[in-house]
């Protein structure tokens, strides 16, 4: 049993019994750098629960005793996800043996410290899983001191090394009790002014090269000069904050890539087999724009690569008018950003690669004008051969015999989907948002945007609101079983009623109806509600809290739709006095918009009933490989590619391993609250280099995107499945898909951190009559649960009761930490 230990023979593989910040240490004196002398008392000491007196009393003799530091290295701490910067506690300047058993006693201690246990329970690790070592160096009477980042924190740019200085011991960097001195390395001659000059800039940049290429990662060091000008190096642990770099790209650099998830609401991590699945989709829906588009993984989240289009002479100009609709303000400001960038201008004589032969074009905009045209003339017969078609997917989804073999089923999941329903299901819905957005321009000067979208509240015909409703009756239709559903945890709610264990609820016929849908329903790897309700039994608990009839959802849906219909007639009639023909021809535009962008959610609705039946097939194919030994669980299939499962199937390969490893990268990843919009191939957050203009005291700026005005208590949700959303509250949250909006039935407003006018939280929001405010950078960190705000839907506002908590998003400081060099 090994109760102390020399820091040289801390190794990472040994970070159980040293714990993090010891194995970094000892692996920097493997690599030659200059670390101060010093000894671990291990997490074995630690788990016996008494501090060996006698062997760190030898071991500090043997270093030849004097002052010492006195530093936490606990087995969750400096990992490559987990950093627990400034959560434990350390002790600087200990002298003596008494003095020092007391400084190890006070680390231990800090292991269950408020801070410590609060950053466990955030990030999902279990207290009872994480030891204490403790590790005790030579303090070093430092001349200067700081920290040196080997890419930007900020930015995100790997590029760049970024280096906070003091003169004397570093409390001040780590502590953030006073100014430093702060330079930015990007391989020019550094200006060499304040604490640091050029010869010591120049040494720590060469100090954090090495440590990148040793570490094979961006680190954060925190090192100490003394009075003699020896530069010793205290710490060394991964930048966990920082985002994924995009994959290695042989073209052109650099290289720009937007977030394409948040447009289905999806900022969670996609998994492996819904990434190569939607991949595919994404890119091939594209291309009939003309657009081609390489989708990559980025931290398990589906990024476009714009780059070649931000280089196109005839592409790159109408590039933020195309974000406009799903991707929204945020992503417009950062694309204006990159087209004035001179390293994205057009190459001279460059021309695009067209991906489709001239006559498919044609053939295709000529599709595109006779459907959009047939569906604003007859918008009655375009739903109709909608419903058709959506019908005609839904049959074609069940394969026509019920496979056997895993190899059959693997086929029937590589079959492709049947496209004779595309025309039938695009047009209309691009009918829709073309008589939503043409209005605006044709009333400038005559209406604002907040009476258009007042136009737009109560709009028929849209499925996720049809399905909101369904699910609002059928909590109507259960409250004889009330106390049952409001008492007892969703999740046993769910497992009582997969086992046959509850009464009729009247659940059946709803998840008949909807139950292959589900939050983050794009991605396979996701369960349905049919295969899991507990958010279905969480929502209806939210319908169930509705006490006051005038709120009930469909009376409030009813008033919206009557409202907006009053409200467009009153606006035609304005419109036609000052501006006869476009008053005519936005009336006729609004009237079409009324019956036909309802339908923009039905298009993916449809869509689902296939992903639902590749999802059962995919799972049975699971449990086939868990029989062969191999997988470990049947939904492991979800963490393989299709040609990875194709493998298992036909060759036996075992993916255990790797599934394991992409687990653990998916927690991980699961974890992060902040996804760029936006990214260069140099990692660089584009939308952090943004000017940021300020926020007015208590008053965060958004985008309006649901007419009215709100005041409520917040609830900021990160996961429907269990969220409680009481009546009259504000529901905050970074992004919304179809299957968050059962939360719109009792909640006020809503608040996004990203989003599109014109996307389905904000659409919803309008079709109940509730204000909505999208795109407000870090609004789930800014604004917490039961703190008082007023949302006003018009003027794209949330102002908050309470004084604002520091911004926590691209363009906040990194946290500093309360341990000293």
């Amino acid at each position: 049993m090994r109760l102390v230990i020399g820091l040289a023979e801390a190794y990472p593989e040994s970070v159980d019994l040293v714990g993090g910040k010891a194995a970094g240490l000892g692996e920097l004196i493997r690599a030659g750098e200059r670390v101060p002398p010093g000894f671990c008392v291990t997490t074995e000491a630690h788990r016996l629960g008494a501090i060996p007196r006698a062997e760190v009393t030898d071991a500090y003799r043997r270093m030849g005793g004097g002052r010492v530091a006195v530093r936490s290295s606990a087995t969750a701490e400096d990992l490559p996800d987990t950093s627990f910067a400034g959560q434990y506690d350390t002790v600087l300047d200990v002298a003596g043996t008494e003095e020092l058993l007391t400084a190890i006693g006070r680390c231990w201690d800090s292991l269950h410290g408020d801070r410590a246990v609060a950053y466990r329970e955030a990030h999902g690790i279990e207290h009872a899983t994480v030891r204490m070592a403790v590790v005790v160096q030579r303090m070093v009477d430092a001349g200067t001191a700081g920290v040196l980042f080997t890419a930007n924190p900020l930015t995100g740019c790997r590029t760049e090394m970024v280096v906070d200085a003091v003169a004397g011991p570093g409390t001040a960097v780590v502590d953030g009790t006073g100014p430093v001195d702060h330079y930015v390395l990007d391989g020019t001659e550094p200006a060499g002014t304040g604490c640091l000059d050029r010869t010591r800039l120049a040494e720590l940049r060469a100090t954090g090269e090495r440590l990148r290429r040793h570490f094979g990662a961006p680190q954060d060091v925190e090192w100490a000069t003394d009075r003699d000008g020896t530069t010793w190096l205290l710490q060394s642990r991964p930048i966990t904050t920082l985002f994924p770099l995009p994959p290695r790209h042989e073209g052109p650099l650099p290289r720009v890539y937007l977030e394409f998830g948040h447009v289905q609401g999806m900022l969670r991590p996609v998994t492996p087999m819904g990434m190569s699945t939607l991949r595919a989709m994404i890119e091939a829906m594209l291309r009939p724009l003309g657009l081609t588009v390489e989708i990559v993984d980025i931290g398990g989240r589906l990024y476009g690569d714009l780059t070649d289009l931000v280089r196109d002479r005839s592409v790159r100009k109408r590039l933020v008018r195309l974000m406009a609709v799903d991707f929204g303000p945020r992503a417009q400001a950062v694309m204006r950003h990159v087209l004035a960038d001179p390293r994205f201008a057009p190459a001279p004589g460059r021309r695009r690669r067209r991906v489709e032969a001239p006559g498919a074009a044609v053939r295709t905009a000529g599709r595109a004008v006779a459907g959009i045209t047939r569906a604003l003339v007859r918008p009655e017969t375009a739903r109709r051969r909608m419903s058709d078609a959506v019908e005609r997917l839904r049959l074609a989804s069940v394969p026509p015999d019920d496979p056997r073999t895993a190899a059959d089923r693997l086929r029937f999941v590589r079959t492709e989907t049947p496209t004779d329903a595309f025309d039938e299901i695009t047009w209309p819905i691009v009918a829709g948002l073309i008589a939503t957005s043409l209005p605006a321009w044709l009333l400038k000067g005559v209406a604002g945007t907040d009476e258009i979208h007042g136009v737009l509240r109560g709009m028929p015909h849209n499925v996720t609101i049809e399905m909101d409703l369904a699910l609002w009756r059928l909590a109507v239709d259960a409250a004889g079983h009330r106390r049952l559903l409001l008492d007892t945890p969703p999740a046993e709610l769910s497992d009582r009623y997969l086992r046959g264990d509850l009464p009729d609820l009247g659940l059946a016929g709803f998840l008949d109806a909807y139950g292959h849908r589900g939050v983050a329903e794009a991605d396979l790897g996701v369960p349905r509600w049919a295969e899991d309700p507990t958010p279905v039994f969480a929502m209806i608990a939210n319908c169930l809290r509705v006490t006051d009839p005038e709120q009930a959802p469909d009376r409030r849906f009813a008033r919206a739709a009557a409202a907006a219909e009053v409200a467009l007639d009153d606006l035609v009639r304005r419109a036609r006095r000052r501006r006869p023909v476009r008053g005519r021809l936005a009336g006729l535009l609004l009237r079409r918009a009324r019956s036909l962008s309802g339908l923009r959610e039905t298009g993916k609705f449809a869509g689902l009933y296939r992903l639902r039946e590749v999802r059962r097939q995919l799972l049975l194919i699971g449990t086939d490989l868990v029989g062969a030994g191999l997988l470990t669980e049947p939904d492991d299939v979800m963490f393989l590619t299709l040609d990875e499962v194709d493998a298992a199937v036909h060759h036996q390969v075992d993916h255990r391993d790797t599934v394991l490893r992409r687990r653990a990268v998916h927690r991980a990843e699961s974890r992060r609250r902040v996804v760029p919009v936006a990214l260069l191939s140099d990692g660089t957050d584009i939308e952090s280099v943004l000017p940021v203009p300020p926020d007015a005291d208590g008053v965060l700026r958004g985008v309006a995107a649901a007419t009215g005005r709100a005041t409520g208590p917040a609830r900021v949700v990160r996961d429907p499945a269990t969220a409680r959303v009481e009546p009259g509250d504000v529901l905050v949250t970074a992004t919304t898909d179809p299957g968050w909006t059962p939360l719109f039935l009792t909640a006020a407003a809503l608040v996004t951190e990203t989003g599109a006018v014109m996307a389905h939280g904000p659409t919803v929001a309008r079709e109940y009559g509730i204000p909505a405010v999208i795109s407000v950078p870090g609004a789930t960190t800014r604004i917490v649960t039961g703190q008082l705000v007023t949302v006003d839907g018009a003027a794209g506002t949330v102002e908050l009761a309470d004084p604002l908590p520091a911004a926590d998003g691209p363009a906040a400081s990194p946290a500093r930490r309360k341990e000293t060099v």
